[in-house]
């Protein structure tokens, strides 16, 4: 390159100095786009504008060499016009990229410098325009032309990886030169010039493991079956050297991580060919046993596990599952164990590979077994009932003390402890049932009601007698059995009706019964006319079977003139055992109907109201009846108050009025039990006032009491009046009051009129012979004997004078007779 460069400078000085010149002008291009005009021409003309003269340009492009590190600037060319003859008429300018700044020109000469180090990275080229012109009138002598320097590379590049680090995989037992990934270095030198930009690659560091293409950079591998579980990160240092990789190129580095990808080329293997394990009799379902694990060099999928239970004796109580975390087997109970049955199971477990690789068949099965040895522990376990549950069936009303079942409890360790029996109180708290705590024997503690409670649901338990914490529980449902109780009775009270029309042999009503009691298939009943009822005729009761009956007429020509009701007597019987029966009444009424049987009425009023008539009419006739009735009882009050008023301001002569007074006194010694008052007539007490009628005479007292006992013919209390007066006529103390009596009663104005009756019939109070009057005496009193009278005392001396003196008298007169 050296030499080119020499070359040229050779060759550009030659032409400099005229020494060579070229055979023929450059061809017109970025420097020369028109032809030169002669300025002598011109001036000998005098036209204005350039006249067209041959061009004298060398070169129409300049080369300079980048990163130039001398002290002077830098020659880059020399531009010359055939005009130029050298008398310093001419002056050349330059404009453009850079043109005074980076590049500058001589005036006269035409010497083109760079003035400072240029870098073809950062621009390859610099296009300038040049032009000559007049020194003294500064007209351009030659249209402005252009040109280019371009900046010459040098190799001042190294090659550059531009993605690194980098990091590959590729799967293990590769065979050799599969692909591993491709890299790729840059140079920022001109490709165009030279080798400074063309790149070698290779490995510095990763044999001989891998390789790489030196021209593409493709890596690939370089030894077969390389394993992931022998090293699995390989670290690979790639060179890249520019100047086709000979001496004095520049070289860059990248490292590529290199990781081989698991593939499944390893079974599973067993740490060990047996595995013991333990496990207790009492372990529920499902739990975990024990776990055992089959190890696997792969990673990933590749290194998942499936255990299986080789089928066996002891495999069926077991059951093995795999933990997703970290591929263990986990063996679960399947069945319930017991250690009195069997103490000890063995059985094989298989571990195998999910997901195989084909291209590794070869290598062998990829699984592996394993035994296991699982030991049962003994637990001292609750005792055990026969059955899971019981039921029993009682019936009702059963005898307290009956044994209705029994339940049975065992110890099944080896101990075999005896075991006692109770009810858990919370089932029954009404203490319905008891139990042999010893033989488990449950009896009625209460008489049973299936109407009350109808199934009884207790809890048994049994405890071991040396253990009593251990115990177990077992429900037991008594059923309480129905009892044919409850005699059977009608569904409703019926009331039924006949029409007046029925026929013979025509059902009236349908009547059904129902009983409380609970019968297994259904109750069945039956109908009929109790067996006594012999006077009933009228109806008869006809069983349909299907626990119906229907009330039959057995005659016709019922009257509801003659009879309103019937009462339908009807037995019920029940199917039993034992049988139950009762009797029903059933009341039917006689209405009157239709020809079709329609009910028309059944009240007997209906038969006195003319046929037709509304409800509206009816009531209206009965306001009328009683607006009459009303007015009638208002006459006839009028009428007795008017006939009240005529007699007592009349002024004839009446002479029916008796005024009796039945008072009696309270005896001998009562002077306060007695008051005239009650002998008077409260309406015709006036003070200071005189009788309205006939003023009686005064009459001497035995022509009084003579009227007295004249006036007493119709009266009985007149009677009992004389009878007790001439009883007494001897005693003066009684004659006397009652003369007294009859001449204060005169005297008195407000007294009853003249011809009226008083009567004075009365005891006194203490009297130890009870009631002395002759009213209330019988008349087989004469009679007696009064002589015990006299042995009363002085109270009773007149009494028995009385009385004693009447039994001579009485005899006389048998005696006359």
């Amino acid at each position: 390159m050296l030499t080119r460069n020499c070359s040229l400078l050779l060759l550009w000085f030659l032409m400099d100095k005229g020494l060579l010149s070229p055979l023929h002008s450059p061809p017109q291009g970025r420097l020369g786009k028109e032809t030169p005009r002669s300025l002598l021409g011109l001036r000998r003309n005098g036209i204005q504008g350039f006249q067209r003269v041959k061009r004298g340009w060398v070169w129409n492009q300049f080369f300079v060499l980048e990163e130039y590190m001398g002290s002077d600037p830098q020659y880059v060319g020399k531009l010359h016009t055939d005009l130029d003859k050298g008398d310093s008429v001419v002056k050349y300018t330059l404009s453009g990229d850079g043109a005074g700044s980076i590049f500058t020109i001589d005036q006269t000469t035409g010497d083109i410098h760079a003035l400072r180090s240029l870098d073809r990275e950062e621009q390859p080229y610099y296009t300038l325009r040049a032009q000559a012109v007049d020194m003294e009138t500064g007209l351009p002598l030659e249209p402005e032309s252009e040109f280019v320097i371009k900046v010459q590379d040098i190799n001042d590049n190294e090659p550059k990886f531009l993605e690194g680090p980098y990091t590959a995989s590729v799967p293990e037992m590769s065979p050799v030169g599969t692909y591993v990934m491709q890299v790729t270095a840059t140079d920022a030198d001109d490709p165009t010039y030279g080798n400074s930009a063309r790149v070698v690659y290779s490995i510095l560091h990763g044999q001989p493991y891998f390789s790489v293409d030196p021209k593409t950079g493709v890596i690939r591998t370089a030894l077969p079956n390389m394993d992931r579980e022998v090293k699995e990160l390989y670290q690979v240092l790639i060179q890249a050297k520019d100047m086709g990789g000979q001496l004095g190129g520049l070289a860059g580095t990248a490292t590529i991580n290199i990781t081989l990808s698991d593939v499944n080329d390893n079974p599973p293997r067993f740490s060990k060919s047996i595995f013991h394990l333990k496990v207790s009799e009492s372990s529920p379902l499902g739990s975990a046993v024990g776990r055992i694990k089959a190890h696997d060099l792969d990673i990933g999928k590749n290194a998942e596990v499936e255990y299986n239970i080789v089928p066996g004796d002891g495999g069926t109580m077991f059951d093995i599952a795999t933990n997703e975390h970290n591929q263990e087997g986990i063996i679960v109970l399947k069945k319930l164990l017991d250690y009195e049955t069997k103490k000890a199971y063995t059985f094989k477990v298989e571990a195998s590979n999910a997901h195989l690789d084909p291209r590794f068949h070869n290598f062998g099965p990829y699984k592996d077994t394993a035994t296991v040895k699982i030991t049962v522990l003994d637990v001292d376990e609750p005792p055990v009932f026969s059955k899971p549950s019981y039921s029993m069936d009682v019936l009702e009303d059963t005898l307290v003390g009956t044994v209705i079942g029994a339940v049975t409890a065992q110890d099944l360790d080896a101990g075999s402890s005896h075991v006692r029996y109770s009810i858990d109180w919370k089932s029954d708290l009404d203490s319905y049932f008891d139990i042999d705590p010893v033989v488990g024997t449950i009896s009625t503690n209460e008489l049973l009601d299936r109407e009350g409670i109808a199934q009884h649901n207790i809890s048994i338990v049994a405890t071991k007698v040396n253990n009593p914490v251990l115990t177990s529980k077992v429900a037991v449902t008594v059923h309480v059995l129905d009892v044919n109780e409850f005699p059977p009775e009608f569904v409703a009270p019926y009331e039924a009706f006949v029409c007046e029309n029925a026929r013979v042999g025509q059902v009236i009503h349908t009547v059904s019964a129902e009983d409380q009691d609970l019968p297994p298939a259904g109750q069945k009943f039956s109908f009929k006319s109790p067996a006594g009822d012999v006077k009933n005729r009228n109806f008869t009761v006809r069983d349909f079977g299907n626990n119906t009956a229907g009330i039959v007429a057995s005659r016709s020509g019922f009257r509801r003139r003659l009879q309103e009701t019937y009462l339908v007597p009807v037995a019920i019987e029940d199917g039993g055992p034992p049988v139950r029966s009762s009797t029903g009444t059933l009341t039917v009424r006689v209405c009157g109907c239709d020809s079709g049987g329609t009910l028309l009425s059944c009240s007997a009023e209906a038969l006195f109201l003319p046929v037709g008539l509304s409800t509206g009419a009816l009531i209206a006739i009965l306001l009328c009846v009683v607006i009459l009735l009303v007015i009638v009882v208002l006459y006839v009050g009028l009428r007795r108050q008017k006939k009240k008023e005529t007699l007592m301001t009349s002024k004839e002569d009446i002479r029916d009025n008796v005024i009796h007074y039945d008072d009696e006194g309270g005896g001998e010694e009562d002077t306060h039990a007695f008051d005239m008052g009650t002998l008077r007539n409260p309406k015709a007490i006036k003070e200071n006032g005189f009788r309205r009628d006939v003023k009686p005479e005064a009459l001497p007292c035995p022509r009084l009491a003579a009227a007295a006992a004249a006036a007493n013919a119709t009266s009985a209390t007149a009677s009992a009046t004389s009878n007790t007066s001439a009883t007494s006529q001897d005693g003066g103390d009684i004659r006397d009051y009652i003369c007294h009596r009859l001449e204060e009663n005169d005297g008195d104005s407000s007294a009853p009129p003249y011809d009226s009756l008083a009567t004075y019939a009365y005891e006194g109070e203490g009297s130890a012979a009870e009631s002395l009057s002759s009213i209330e005496s019988p008349g087989a009193d004469g009679d007696e004997d009064y002589d015990y009278l006299s042995e009363w005392g002085p109270r009773f001396k007149t009494l028995a004078g009385i009385f004693g003196d009447q039994e001579p008298q009485a005899g006389m007169t048998e005696n006359k007779h």
